[in-house]
């Protein structure tokens, strides 16, 4: 399997930070790991060439103007749930941190200046988290709102039974549903649906 990381068609990184030589920097440091980065100093630049430049990660410092890192996390994560974010900050706090992983799903909260093989490794990290998850978007894509339902019930390991219950639906229309979504998958079974889910080939 290709690595994601060092693919000549691997998806892009974008650097964010408001300081244009540190961001420079970092973009030179990712090209000399085989990483195409391009940097960036105002998030508003970089949020207005979505969708027509998808990225596989982004690392962003947290301080910054108007729009600080985790605003502009929210924004982006809106636009495109399928990009990975790594953060940084010259101004770390155990509450930043927390919010880089847990709220704004970040991949990693690197402080300045930076460990470069942390960083290196985070992004192929979040390049393959990106990688899967859009894998899973274009299989998933044809799902109605309500067989996505199921599937996330299903991959998580609930019967029929159980996924009726929650969804307050009738085991044959689980059942219905279930057909139509291993139709549109061109799966045979549950353990190519797990598969699936977690990006793999099937």
């Amino acid at each position: 399997m290709t690595d994601p990381a060092t693919s000549p068609a691997a998806p892009l990184v974008a650097v964010l930070d408001d300081d244009a030589d540190l961001g420079a920097s970092v973009a030179r440091l990712l090209a000399r790991n085989r990483m195409d980065a391009r940097a960036f100093t105002d998030p508003r630049a970089l949020l207005a060439i979505l969708p027509d430049c998808a990225f596989g990660c982004v690392i962003s410092d947290i301080q910054m103007g108007e729009m600080d890192g985790f605003a502009f996390a929210d924004v982006l994560r809106a636009r495109d749930p399928a990009v990975s974010l790594v953060f940084m900050t010259a101004w770390p706090t155990t509450a930043h941190a927390v919010d880089a992983v847990r709220r704004h799903g970040g991949i990693d909260y690197l402080e300045k200046p930076i460990d470069e093989p942390r960083l290196i490794a985070a992004v192929a990290e979040g390049l393959g988290w990106s990688a899967r998850e859009r894998r899973i978007a274009a299989m998933t894509a044809a799902f109605t709102r309500r067989e996505r339902d199921v599937f996330d019930l299903l991959v998580r390991g609930h019967s029929n039974k159980e996924i009726a219950e929650r969804l307050a639906i009738s085991a044959r229309t689980v059942e219905d549903h279930r057909a139509a979504i291993v139709t549109k998958t061109r799966t045979n079974g549950l353990a190519q649906l797990i598969a699936l889910s977690r990006g793999e080939a099937v």
